[in-house]
C-alpha cells in the first residue's frame, strides 16, 4: 500500500539524518514508527478516574507497612 506523507522541512531533515545514522531508509523508519504507534494505541488504558486518583487523606501510604513484613526466605517453596 502506498501513501504520500508531507512533512515540514525541519522534520524532513531530522528524518533524513536519523535514516542515515541508522543505516535505513526513511520509509523503513516511518513504517516502524507507525507500527509502534498503532501497537500502543491498541493497549488497554486505565480510565481517567484511576489515573487521576490522588489517594485518600486518612489512609496510610502503601509503603508505611513495609517494615512489618517478614524477610524473604532463601527458598520460597520451603
Amino acid at each position: 500500500m502506498h501513501f504520500n506523507v508531507y512533512m515540514d522541512d525541519q522534520t524532513g531533515q531530522l528524518l533524513n539524518a536519523a535514516a542515515q545514522q541508522q543505516g535505513q531508509t526513511r520509509n523503513a523508519l516511518i513504517r516502524a514508527a507507525v507500527r509502534d504507534w498503532l501497537a500502543r494505541q491498541n493497549q488497554p488504558k486505565w480510565p481517567e478516574e484511576v489515573m487521576g486518583f490522588q489517594g485518600m487523606a486518612d489512609m496510610p501510604p502503601f509503603e508505611a507497612g513495609r517494615e512489618q513484613l517478614k524477610p524473604p526466605v532463601a527458598d520460597p517453596l520451603a
